[in-house]
């Protein structure tokens, strides 16, 4: 991302148009040459999360975050060369004619910063079109609890009592504005982001020996692009927390086993004892689809209700004379399974491969206004869970042709079809997985192409 070659509107709601055009005046300015490789350090601060961070691969600022990051250019950067900044380089300059109702402003934005602010009462709210129309907004600074009463204006969404705006005052002499962008947070989200922010002010308050940074407005004034770089953060954060906490189901509702091991073993009959004597497993008849023809095939599933439904099947194993497979709706429960089968059955079974890959989905970027977000429903279309099953099967037999088999007696599979006495046992431990194959058994069509194994053990097409 480059942040400081791109034009953003700093107005997502509407404001004073004198004080627009002295913005439209500072944006020109900032983008002259002397002075836009100091634009491009400053963006590059004010943004740093989404420049440098994991957030630059997920993500990227929301319109209001890049307009206040853009105002923080404007009004409080101070360049690194040594120039003056923006404001004071507009304000000092004498050959370019500046209306008056623009140069009213001047100060006022000068000294505005970067705040947290409680909604505490709206007053002559009108919504509609997506649009809430405010007469007046009372607002709290989290910083150092001064109030506002501010003229109101358009926000796409309305604005409550109790949400707080991540934003900056404009304070004239007969009145407070909006500057015309503000990152609506929920309380919790906003106090987090407050105590965060504040523990680093009482650092560098600490550090620097500086007694003026215990002042919440000095403090914001110069360092104010912290809680644009804790809001960023926090996103991430509540993208990566909503992500993990998606629940897949397949188009009939129930939960999708993404989660996937499959272990070979030569041991049929002391594994179905075993595993029909686990309390947490359920022994089910196979249906048609899950028992291939010729092939011993036993079934054992979890269940999981909550809120008085019907359980749903959160786990699934497969047993057939030469595999079993573990399907599961989560890693976390995959990890729990696999570590009660070694405890089990130690080496009796051959570990050959796990999948916790999720199904291809959409981000969703929770909305930080929200106290409390809905657990996430992601349909798997019958695409997609062939795609992750043939994903699988492909992984797991990569190597297949040099791992030691237990049906083979512990000798690899392209060692023992070398050999005249096991290669026709070879042969059939190849159509026995095939007929057995996983993707099959769930959709019906094959997940991998077992001529590849012929091909690799030495074994003709016959």
């Amino acid at each position: 991302m480059k942040p400081a070659s791109e034009r953003t509107d700093l107005r997502t709601v509407p404001i004073d148009p004198s004080l627009g055009s002295l913005f439209d005046r500072l944006e020109a300015l900032a983008a002259e040459p002397g002075f836009r490789l100091q634009r491009e350090i400053a963006f590059s601060r004010a943004l740093r999360p989404y420049v440098e961070g994991g957030e630059a691969t997920l993500m990227s600022p929301l319109p209001d975050e890049f307009a206040l990051a853009t105002l923080y250019v404007l009004t409080d950067y101070y360049p690194e060369d040594g120039q003056l900044s923006l404001i004071e380089q507009l304000r000092d300059v004498i050959t370019v004619h500046i209306p008056e109702e623009e140069r009213a402003w001047l100060d006022p934005v000068h000294h505005s910063y970067m705040d947290l602010l409680e909604v505490v009462a709206t007053e002559g709210l009108v919504e509609g079109d997506g649009l809430a129309t405010v007469q007046r907004v009372t607002l709290r600074s989290l910083g150092d609890r001064r109030e506002f009463q501010v003229e109101g204006g358009q926000f796409g969404g309305g604005i409550r009592t109790g949400q707080v705006l991540l934003t900056r005052l404009i304070r004239a002499a007969d009145r407070v504005v909006f500057p015309g962008a503000a990152v609506k947070l929920s309380g919790t989200v906003a106090r987090s982001i407050f105590e965060a922010v504040d523990a680093w002010r009482r650092e560098m308050e600490a550090e620097s020996g500086s007694f003026a940074l215990g002042e919440w407005e000095e403090f914001a004034k110069r360092y104010g692009y912290m809680l644009l770089w804790r809001v960023a953060q926090t996103r991430l954060k509540a993208l990566v927390e909503a992500d993990a906490g998606i629940h897949y189901v397949t188009q009939t509702g129930q939960p999708f086993l993404y989660a996937l091991a499959l272990y070979e073993h030569h041991e049929f009959r002391l594994l179905a004892e075993a595993l029909s004597q686990m309390p947490e497993l359920e022994k089910v008849e196979a249906g048609a689809q899950s028992r291939p023809t010729g092939v011993s095939c036993l079934l054992w599933i979890q269940r999981e209700g909550s809120g008085g439904s019907a359980p749903d099947t959160v786990s699934r194993l497969t047993l057939t004379e030469t595999q079993v497979t573990v399907e599961c709706n989560s890693g976390e429960r995959l990890d729990q399974i696999k570590h009660r089968l070694a405890s089990a059955f130690g080496f009796s079974l051959h570990f050959r491969g796990e999948s916790i890959a999720v199904p291809i989905h959409d981000l969703f970027v929770p909305d930080l206004d929200q106290e409390n977000e809905e657990a996430r429903l992601v349909v798997v279309s019958p695409e997609e869970e062939h795609r992750l099953l043939s994903a699988f099967l492909e992984s797991v037999y990569l190597e297949w042709a040099d791992q030691p088999a237990p049906a083979l007696h512990d000798q690899t599979p392209r060692h023992a079809a070398a050999s005249p006495n096991l290669r026709a046992q070879v042969a059939a431990l190849i159509d026995q997985m095939e007929r057995d194959d996983l993707c099959r058994r769930r959709t019906g069509t094959s997940g991998y192409d077992y001529q590849r194994l012929r091909e690799h053990v030495g074994l003709s097409e016959g």
